[in-house]
């Protein structure tokens, strides 16, 4: 089974940067595509920002010039950058990848639990 541990989120000031990891714990079989959602107390949870296998990005236009989807496959990590934060950003961000674990396992999606960013006025 595949777990997604992120990191990196916490208290910032408006125009501040904070980056989110997020770590899988074992390399998967297979790798469709890879992002970060979010969601806000009272709100759906929302597409950020996505890159697929081959490395395509797109993000929300909310947060596009401000923030940066990478990986890192040889740490099986990915990674979020986010800068000039707004308070909007408020939210917990969670890390998706859709995949399969092994060769026998269907594609699925798998998500992190989470981790709080919070950006003051």
């Amino acid at each position: 089974q595949v777990q997604l541990v992120e990191s990196g989120g916490g208290l910032v000031q408006a125009g501040g940067s904070l980056r989110l990891s997020c770590a899988r714990s074992k390399i998967m079989f297979s790798i469709n595509a890879m992002g970060w959602y979010r969601q806000a107390p009272g709100k759906q949870r929302e597409l950020v920002a996505h890159i697929t296998s081959d490395g395509t990005t797109n993000y929300a236009d909310s947060v596009k010039g401000r923030f940066t989807i990478s990986k890192d496959n040889s740490k099986i990590t990915m990674y979020l950058q986010m800068n000039s934060l707004k308070p909007e950003d408020t939210a917990v961000y969670y890390c998706n990848v859709q995949g399969r674990s092994t060769g026998w396992d269907l594609t699925r999606d798998y998500w992190g639990q989470g981790t709080q960013v919070t950006v003051s006025s």
